[in-house]
């Protein structure tokens, strides 16, 4: 799991780029070499391994060798501080948007009375 507020400054970066998300989802289903991460996005595969070893910093994938191919395996650990951090929020713009609605809700009843 990554550690501090270091740790989750990574995961953050890494999780920044749609790339990644992308790649981060497809591991979801299972181990992929860094070229069948690299295959459907549109980039070259030294590219694509650069976005590994971002995930790979942040400790969201792990690479093993398998012959001459990177093999990545998703590692969900990390994304719980986030989440955490994330869920705390959550409350706050919970209550904000509770609020909101209950001023509507009094605008749309006050329109409907002025009819």
């Amino acid at each position: 799991m990554v550690e501090g507020q270091a740790g989750m400054d990574a995961v953050f970066h890494a999780l920044a780029s749609k790339a990644r998300r992308d790649m981060l989802g497809r591991l979801a289903d299972g181990e992929l070499t860094v070229g069948e991460l690299a295959a459907p996005l549109a980039m070259s595969l030294a590219a694509a391994s650069k976005h590994v070893q971002v995930l790979e910093r942040a400790g969201l994938l792990h690479r093993r060798v398998s012959g001459r191919q990177r093999v990545c395996r998703l590692d969900p650990a990390p994304l719980a501080s986030a989440f955490d951090w994330l869920r705390f929020y959550e409350g706050f713009w919970s209550e904000r948007l509770a609020a909101m609605q209950a001023l509507f809700d009094d605008d749309s009843t006050a329109a409907e009375e002025q009819q």
